[in-house]
């Protein structure tokens, strides 16, 4: 189950650390009015405020033109404004770094993917993200798996007992029985697990595993309504599989796996 939103390319501005007067863009919601979010922004603290546009806003802080790297209070930063904004607001995260030269380029932006943008929040309204990660204990996995597969067992037994005589093929065929098992096996737990949360969620998306142990990456789109029916069913699924299975669970985040909005900047002159 998977959906992601795609909101058209705009031609803008791009950062020149040669400027300042720059708007910095969390994000972008529905407000009739112009509101304030607190000292909060990146940077060190930047006001974060409205631009407005047709019942539409921009949340921005003031910065200079620059390039932002992201190291990990930046990100941070960029973070905890949007997890702030989506306490009241259904919200479109812009990317990290995403920088404007000023408010009338912010404006434009607005201006000119207006209906997109309004589409966008009729479809992520009053939804939040999640994410999990399940990692498992491969040793303890393989045990079992020798003690469920007839063909490992037997012929794991086999080359215990004749070390000395034991040929390279067997032991490489013993290693590819594992490996081909290890893998149907990860196949079901992760399809196991989304089946069970599929019923409180609205989408999911799956994301590339992470490591050796990690076997699922996933986000979830949960309607705002369902979200402790959605947490149960995660906590049911972690006690399920405790003894083989850790689960990483985060969240509430804004829709950033489910949204995607690109934005083409034209270099200044």
């Amino acid at each position: 189950m998977s959906e992601t939103t795609r909101v058209e390319e705009h031609e803008g501005a791009a950062p020149s650390a040669s400027l300042d007067g720059g708007k910095y863009v969390y994000c972008i919601i529905k407000s009739e009015r112009q509101r304030e979010f607190g000292s909060i922004g990146i940077g060190g603290g930047q006001r974060v405020y409205t631009v407005g546009f047709n019942r539409l806003a921009a949340v921005v802080s003031d910065t200079p033109i620059v390039l932002y790297d992201p190291t990990r209070d930046n990100v941070l930063a960029h973070e905890f404004v949007n997890e702030t904004v989506m306490r009241e607001y259904t919200v479109i995260p812009m990317s990290f770094g995403t920088v404007f030269r000023s408010e009338d380029d912010v404006t434009e932006l607005l201006r000119s993917t207006h209906q997109a943008f309004n589409d966008v929040l009729d479809k992520m309204q009053d939804k939040i993200e999640f994410g999990l990660k399940v990692l498992w204990d491969r040793e303890r996995v393989v045990s079992n798996i020798e003690r469920e597969n007839d063909e490992i067992r037997r012929l794991k037994d086999e080359i215990s007992r004749h070390t000395a005589s034991s040929t390279y093929f067997a032991r490489m065929q013993l290693g590819r029985l594992i490996e081909s098992a290890l893998e149907e096996m990860s196949a079901r737990y992760v399809s196991d697990i989304h089946d069970a949360l599929k019923p409180a969620a609205v989408a999911s998306r799956s994301n590339k595993p992470i490591g050796d142990r990690m076997i699922m990456n996933a986000a979830f789109l949960v309607d705002r309504a369902q979200e402790q029916a959605f947490d149960e069913r995660v906590k049911d699924a972690s006690r399920q599989y405790e003894d083989l299975l850790t689960f990483k669970y985060s969240g509430p985040w804004p829709p950033y796996n489910f949204v995607n909005i690109k934005l083409k900047l034209e270099k200044a002159d």
